[in-house]
């Protein structure tokens, strides 16, 4: 029997999804190892366990701080565990035990965004190129969401690919009653999900405002809390005298998904990706999905998306009004879609997680 150490700071963030997950089916995967699992005060009540070999500790150390680096050390080393898996790179660097890394994507090193301050920014940035390599080096194993992913942290780290294990993300459809979102439009594309620079918003705003030309009646939904990119965007839309969009700040998932139903489409024009999840989702409520073509997109959604240019407005145009005016390309892409998702399954991500573990443990 071993003492397994989840650091589940980051379960109530954007990336959350994964660790809440990982930690609902590892519990179905595994009943003989004790976990404990961390995260900051203010989510202690965010997930509980059921089952009995998994427990919940608090731990309150940001990201990229000393106190990450020296009070996140001794906690660890005063826990005494055969395995940490950390769910982020962000980590002690000079922790000795034996350790899993899940690397999400290589965007904090490879992308600006604008509503931070540039100098700390960058500093962190600084900080965070010496941590991804020195984590990819040191861990005993590392997870990717994408074959993408793991080839990007190849190219920057030069780890051995035999020390890294892709885990491919799903989407749980909740058969639950949605709940109406109330909205002005008889027609609507959805965005959901964080505003950052790399996310390709405001791209996506000037094809939608190309096409009021030919729909003037269609809406611009963004989903997402009102951040300060979001700030940043919605004030820059309001300068250009953009009409038909719609910031819903945060919503329940029950009216998110309602969205994802009703959507004449779920568009997704990130610039980077590590994996994509919110086009999954989107398929899995029927929406149309359609997908820049960059980075891991392309692999995650395969024939199930229809894709642009994300750095050609017009092109982004293009894609869209050829869904919304081909009623048969949009029905085929909704059953591809349903097809797509049925190709990933959280279970078989936390048993893939387990066996990781097992190897690092026994290496």
């Amino acid at each position: 029997m071993s003492h397994i150490v989840i650091d589940a700071r980051i379960i109530n963030s954007s990336t959350g999804t994964y660790v809440e997950r990982l930690l609902h089916y590892l519990q179905q995967v595994d009943q003989t190892n004790n976990y404990t699992v961390l995260v900051p005060t203010k989510d202690h009540l965010f997930w509980q366990p059921t089952a009995k070999n998994f427990t919940v500790q608090t731990a309150d150390f940001k990201n990229y701080s000393f106190g990450e680096q020296l009070g996140f050390k001794r906690l660890l080393d005063k826990l005494q565990p055969d395995l940490v898996h950390f769910c982020m790179p962000q980590q002690p660097v000079l922790y000795k035990g034996s350790k899993v890394t899940t690397f999400h994507d290589l965007n904090l090193i490879n992308t600006y965004n604008s509503d931070k301050n540039w100098l700390i920014y960058h500093a962190k940035q600084l900080v965070g190129r010496f941590v991804f390599k020195s984590v990819a080096k040191s861990n005993n194993q590392i997870i990717t969401p994408s074959e993408y992913t793991k080839n990007d942290l190849i190219k920057f780290s030069h780890v051995s690919p035999d020390k890294i294990t892709v885990t491919y993300e799903s989407a749980d459809i909740v058969d639950t009653t949605l709940v109406p979102y109330k909205h002005p439009y008889k027609r609507f594309i959805l965005y959901v999900g964080q505003q950052s620079d790399y996310k390709n918003i405001r791209l996506l705003a000037e094809a939608h405002q190309s096409l009021l030309k030919k729909y003037p009646e269609l809406g611009l939904i963004l989903v997402g809390r009102k951040n300060a990119s979001v700030l940043q965007n919605e004030a820059y839309f309001n300068s250009k005298n953009y009409k038909n969009i719609l910031f819903t700040d945060f919503i329940e998932n029950a009216q998110r998904d309602w969205l994802f139903k009703e959507a004449a489409a779920y568009i997704f024009p990130s610039l980077m990706e590590g994996f994509g999840l919110p086009g999954l989702e989107a398929m899995g409520y029927g929406a149309p999905v359609i997908s820049s073509n960059a980075t891991c997109l392309p692999e995650v959604y395969g024939e199930a998306a229809y894709y642009f240019n994300p750095y050609d407005v017009v092109d982004i145009e293009r894609a869209i009004n050829d869904v919304l005016i081909n009623e048969s390309l949009r029905s085929d892409l909704i059953k591809k879609g349903y097809e797509q998702l049925k190709k990933y399954s959280w279970l078989r991500m936390a048993e893939q997680t387990h066996e990781v573990y097992l190897k690092a443990i026994k290496n």
